[in-house]
């Protein structure tokens, strides 16, 4: 570990931390502030990069957001980066919960509560489809990667498949893809 991912790891902390306080509607609408402050700001990662964290993400166990905040934080700056940005997303969200469980019993019936929470949801979405436009252009380079997510959207709403077993099929024909193309290439 290098002084400069240390020196790195602070700012990854204090912006994932700003993330976990104020980004509301679950984990994709993080993955578009990291896109909004990492990739089009900073450009620290591509939007490439930004859709590879997110796969891998959403393909291993645990929590989306917090496995790509991890993968982020590694690729930016190593083991401090990935400690960082996982303490700033998960810090924010554990204290919020602590306090909404406190005070609960209290505003759970409150009609006004029960009304802001509508707005914020509504609000959400149009940033969550902003960043998964986004993230499908960078995803979709070819006919045949259209077809692989056409597929997979097909497999995922009208069969019980696993989203595990959904994604393992799409690496497997982006695999078999490639080699088809490579042999093509040599020929």
């Amino acid at each position: 570990m290098t002084k400069q991912q240390w020196r790195r790891a602070l700012p990854i902390f204090l912006t994932f931390l700003k993330f976990g306080c104020f980004t509301f509607g679950g984990g994709w609408n993080i993955i578009a502030q990291i896109q909004k402050e990492y990739v089009d700001k900073k450009h620290w990662i591509t939007d490439e990069e930004l859709l590879d964290f997110t796969s891998v993400g959403r393909s291993i166990p645990g929590i989306m957001v917090g496995n790509a905040s991890v993968l982020f934080g590694y690729q930016a700056a190593g083991v401090p980066g990935a400690l960082a940005a996982l303490l700033g997303i998960v810090i924010p969200p554990v204290l919020i919960m602590l306090g909404v469980v406190y005070v609960y019993d209290l505003v759970k019936d409150n009609l006004y509560v029960a009304r802001a929470m509508i707005g914020v949801r509504a609000a959400v979405v149009p940033i969550i489809f902003s960043a998964m436009m986004k993230l499908f252009k960078s995803g979709i380079k070819d006919l045949f990667c259209g077809l692989i997510a056409v597929g997979a959207f097909v497999l995922c709403l009208f069969t019980n498949l696993s989203n595990v077993l959904i994604v393992l099929l799409g690496a497997v024909a982006g695999l078999a893809w490639q080699e088809v193309r490579y042999r093509r290439d040599l020929s």
